[in-house]
């Protein structure tokens, strides 16, 4: 399954994820009986162990389907990746790559040897040491490795970095985006979106997709009508947020009116 998401990157079809910030495996659980094609556990911003990441992939793994379990990594470091990748995830997203080595360095960090320089365990991501050797053998042309563009000199790098072998999509980060080009939150802003369509057209000259995060059910329409090839669409806790406020909102008006 995870070679025909990966090979679903490739030909730039539709794939759709969800964010995963909260630390209970019910919400990982419940998120991915929903037939999402992956839900992207965070680790960057949210305060999640590497524990709490195994509960939440076995909470993606329990659900009924095919939904994938991804990860960010806080940092593009080789100890957070293959600690994350141990754990059993299909892909692994890091933030903020500014140049072509940014780029090989976490490309590497995701292969095993001859290709990179992942160590090699027998962890979960094995069963144990039960799948040992035909994981190894296989995890290489499996796993989904997405790198984030965010800032100025991720943008005066992206062509170099989407010429990387190995790296299967780049994702635009558009809080970190809009903040390092002084126009945060500013979602339609002029700026925001020049530099959104200069990587969606460097990268799709490359053939490599692109996508980025949908907060807002609004946001779903205006970034695919960009050109984003796929989307994180919503997180956990803005979901969460977004029912309890309108229940609220309509206990409160129901009341005002008796």
């Amino acid at each position: 399954m995870t070679a025909d998401l990966r090979a679903a990157f490739h030909a730039r079809e539709p794939v759709c994820g969800s964010w995963i910030s909260l630390a209970d495996p019910a919400v990982a659980e419940a998120t991915a009986s929903l037939d999402y094609d992956f839900l992207l556990i965070d680790t960057e911003h949210a305060p999640h162990s590497v524990e709490t990441v195994t509960d939440l992939v076995r909470g993606v793994d329990a659900a009924p389907g095919d939904t994938a379990p991804f990860v960010r990594a806080a940092w593009n470091d080789p100890v957070r990746i293959k600690r994350l990748l141990d754990v059993g995830v299909s892909g692994i997203m890091v933030p903020m790559l500014e140049s072509r080595a940014d780029a090989e360095a976490f490309v590497s960090a995701t292969r095993y040897p001859p290709e990179g320089e992942r160590g090699i365990a027998a962890s979960r991501a094995a069963q144990y040491g039960l799948d040992f050797e035909e994981y190894v053998a296989r995890a290489n042309d499996e796993l989904v490795t997405i790198g984030q563009i965010e800032t100025r000199a991720g943008l005066d790098a992206v062509e170099e970095i989407a010429t990387v072998s190995g790296l299967d999509a780049l994702f635009i980060g558009p809080a970190d985006l809009s903040g390092a080009l002084s126009v945060f939150g500013e979602w339609e802003s002029d700026e925001l979106h020049e530099a959104m369509e200069s990587v969606l057209s460097t990268a799709h000259a490359h053939d490599v997709p692109v996508g980025t995060l949908a907060s807002t059910n609004d946001q779903i329409d205006n970034w695919l009508s960009l050109g984003f090839d796929y989307l994180i669409a919503g997180i956990d806790v803005s979901h969460m947020l977004a029912g309890s406020v309108a229940a609220k909102e309509r206990f409160d008006n129901a009341m005002a009116e008796r």
